[in-house]
């Protein structure tokens, strides 16, 4: 997308400005999308308790936000097409804020539900159009700002695993709800930011077309990039809901099963920091991945075969492994020529990825109660690795998802005219197909 370059110093000041609130309001959302997720945990037991909930409506607890980003993501387009994009974010951080405060406070298990619902919606619609705005906002910092949000992600996810069972306990009766309430107030913060960033002026835009995210079942680089975005996150989900319980089986107290588990956590954060920058480096992507698979490897087979022998090294081998989640999300920009097209391809790979990462966990689970141990677990694990060679390979391929799909112009337009998604306000253009200027 091309943008009018300010033509005055005020105005360059403005735009300057405008960057670093949005460059900060993008942080802050992702500093707030997995609070809701890695709250529960914790305090599982505790929430059972309170709300008097069977084994089966807790396994739903900890199954529903995977299937709410899955499911819920997919309105992210279509309000960022109608909407103004920090609106859009403005509303989702809203949303996470009252469903946050409905969990805390919720009586019933129904009346959790549907708090858990609207918090993940504000997760979901975070998860699917940060790489779009980085595209948009960002074009030429794009590992600088994917580097930021993921790690602050991870920090943020980091931070609320290791406090909320401290919050629970210095809450007293019913600290649970405390611990899950409280991070209502960093998502408000983040609404409040989204809400003071200003509107953009309409801008020219050069030639581009809309992307049906259905069309892109047509493209292999699409689909290779849902199956690989689902399988790493059906390891990490595995990693964050099983390993710790298979450490203590193992032998391991609760208190140190836990303490790898924040290991594997905290070795996210750094390697976060770094991938975004090393994956927009086009000769480095081939290695980084075959790096980070290497990793889960060794991580997982030593896990396994020997659990008990250096198991901080077999976790922080899987936590540097994770590193793959950031280096997806920068190759969503990167394989997309458009904000338009990486909104959808986003959208598509996460939607498609959180529901097939989901099956992961419910399946070792079974896997288990079938063989009564854990060598299901990690047989899948480990094809999960075999299948991330296949995926990634393709994904770090030098192609554009644009190339391979048909592209469209807006419904009720005439062909040559587009309605441009994101745009503030949102702008109809015309299309030169004679080599002229695009701008109208």
């Amino acid at each position: 997308m091309t943008r009018i370059a300010p033509s005055t110093p005020a105005a360059a000041a403005g735009h300057r400005r405008g960057q670093l609130l949005i460059g900060v309001a993008i942080v802050l959302t992702a500093l707030n999308l997995r609070t809701a997720v890695n709250s529960v945990g914790p305090v599982l037991e505790e929430l059972q308790r309170g709300l008097h909930l069977s084994s089966g409506l807790a396994g739903l607890v900890t199954a529903l936000p995977v299937l709410c980003f899955a499911a819920l993501g997919f309105a992210g387009p279509p309000l960022s097409a109608r909407y103004r994009d920090s609106h859009v974010l403005a509303g989702a951080m809203a949303a996470m804020t009252a469903g946050l405060v409905l969990r805390g406070v919720a009586g019933t298990f129904w009346l959790f539900l549907v708090g858990t619902v609207l918090a993940m919606t504000g997760g979901a619609l975070g998860n699917v159009l940060l790489p779009s705005l980085v595209k948009r906002y960002f074009p030429h910092r794009t590992g600088l700002l994917v580097g930021a949000y993921s790690t602050a992600m991870s920090i943020g996810g980091a931070v609320v695993a290791v406090a909320a069972q401290p919050i629970a306990d210095a809450a007293g009766v019913d600290g649970w709800r405390w611990a899950m309430g409280v991070w209502a107030v960093p998502a408000l913060v983040a609404a409040i930011v989204w809400l003071a960033v200003p509107a953009r002026p309409a801008t020219s835009v050069a030639r581009q077309a809309a992307v049906r995210i259905r069309s892109l079942l047509r493209s292999r680089t699409a689909v290779a990039m849902a199956l690989f975005f689902g399988i790493q996150a059906m390891e990490c989900y595995v990693i964050v809901g099983w390993a710790a319980q298979f450490l203590r089986d193992e032998g391991l107290s609760a208190t140190a099963a836990g303490l790898l588990l924040s290991v594997n956590l905290a070795m996210i954060i750094p390697v976060n920091m770094v991938v975004p920058a090393l994956t927009v480096r086009v000769r480095l992507q081939r290695p980084l991945l075959v790096f980070f698979l290497a990793c889960y490897a060794v991580g997982w087979l030593g896990l396994w075969l020997s659990p008990l022998t250096l198991p901080w090294l077999w976790m922080g081998l899987l936590g540097v492994a994770m590193g793959t989640f950031a280096m997806v999300l920068t190759l969503i920009g990167l394989r997309s020529r458009t904000a338009e097209t990486t909104a959808a391809l986003s959208t598509a790979t996460q939607g498609w990825g959180y529901l097939l990462a989901a099956g992961g966990p419910l399946l070792v689970g079974v896997l288990r109660g079938i063989t009564g141990g854990y060598t299901g677990m990690f047989v899948l694990v480990l094809v999960g690795v075999v299948l991330m060679t296949v995926t990634g390979w393709l994904v770090t391929r030098q192609r554009f998802v644009d190339d391979e799909v048909p592209r469209r112009s807006a419904g009720g337009l005439p062909e040559d005219v587009i309605e441009v998604a994101g745009v503030e306000p949102p702008a109809a253009v015309r299309l030169r197909t004679d080599g002229g200027s695009p701008r109208g």
